[in-house]
């Protein structure tokens, strides 16, 4: 989910660095985040991170601490606003803090694990259960693990090692429970838990190559996939499949630039609605691309990237407020991540 900078002198040895930092893309831009997420959160895991992206060689063993950021306010029936009071729902506040390490097994092998945890507050329409009064608005709060992803990422399917694959598992570690309110009823719904409750498996692939002679500029692609294999409680996520292609350009010794590289990329979002008893089918599921600038500094060991993903096209699935009591999900914009990483 990122790019890299080649030359011809350390192309090899960037390919053999390409694993940790394959994999640590499928897993990165989002807000790292495959778990439950109204509008959806897996567009964090791909795209911009930084082990694609940066002009040094990544170490065999790497730790990260990611920050993300999401505020969904805003109503979004079809590819259009709609309405505030079409959706019972309101606002969704989420920081996402996820630490993580990669590590490289071998020249063509490495894994990554990485375990969020979501800061989020719910302001929505209280059915009578929760709060107070039915139609009063409330603002449900909670801190708590999400799900867990182990992935692999495999780069031996060629001798210059520029494509891979990726395989992994998405674990039920997060809340899917959620708190209850003073009346009993529950604060949060399922889709807006930390967890799915769901164990999902993991797939993607990946190719990056040189768009110069000189090794200044670079580009990547990729894709992931996840779809959920074993769920509980009467809810099953929708399959989330997730798309990202971009460039960056290395200024190597050019003075204070050296330790810059700037990076832009295009991210694409397909998830299928949601299934089970305790699913909304009707309001779940979207169709996004978002446009997603972002820059990389590096002090020896020490990586930081960062990024702003801006929405260019959004469509969400939505039922009707006769038929289904609310229409429409919520969307944010844009989107916001930090990373900071340590090579050893």
């Amino acid at each position: 989910m990122d790019t890299i900078t080649i030359t011809a002198a350390r192309a090899p040895a960037r390919a053999r660095r390409m694993p940790s930092a394959a994999f640590a893309a499928a897993l990165l831009l989002s807000p790292a985040i495959a778990a439950a997420c109204a509008c959806g959160c897996g567009i964090f895991d791909v795209g911009g991170p930084t082990g694609l992206m940066n002009g040094t060689e990544m170490s065999d063993l790497s730790v990260f601490f990611r920050y993300d950021y999401m505020n969904q306010g805003q109503n979004w029936i079809g590819d259009h606003k709609a309405p505030a009071a079409a959706n019972g729902d309101k606002n969704i506040n989420t920081s996402f803090y996820t630490p993580g390490v990669n590590y490289r097994v071998s020249p063509d092998w490495s894994i990554e694990a990485e375990l969020p945890v979501y800061a989020r507050h719910l302001t929505t329409t209280d059915d009578g259960t929760v709060q107070g009064p039915a139609g009063s608005v409330y603002t449900g709060k909670l801190t708590d693990l999400g799900d867990a992803q182990i992935v692999a990422a495999y780069n031996g399917l060629f001798a210059d090692k520029q494509t891979g694959l990726l395989a992994g598992v998405k674990l039920p570690t997060g809340n899917y429970t959620g708190p209850n309110g003073p009346l009993g009823g529950a604060e949060f719904d399922r889709d807006s838990l930390p967890g799915t409750g769901s164990t999902d498996i993991i797939f993607g692939a990946y190719h990056y190559g040189a768009l110069d002679d000189g090794g200044h500029a670079s580009y990547y692609v990729q894709a992931r996939g996840q779809a959920a294999v074993l769920t509980r409680d009467s809810y099953r996520p929708g399959n989330e499949f997730d798309f990202a292609a971009g460039a960056d350009y290395s200024f190597d010794d050019v003075g204070i630039f050296k330790r810059v590289t700037p990076i832009f990329s295009m991210l694409a979002s397909f998830r299928e609605p949601d299934g089970g008893a305790n699913a909304d089918p009707h309001n779940s599921g979207y169709f996004r691309v978002l446009a997603a600038p972002g820059v990389e500094f590096r002090f020896s060991n020490i990586r930081l990237y960062m990024d702003l993903e801006v929405p260019v096209y959004q469509h969400t699935n939505a039922g009707t407020v006769a038929a289904d009591g609310t229409a429409g999900q919520l969307v944010a914009s844009p989107l916001y991540k930090v990373q900071l990483s340590y090579d050893f």
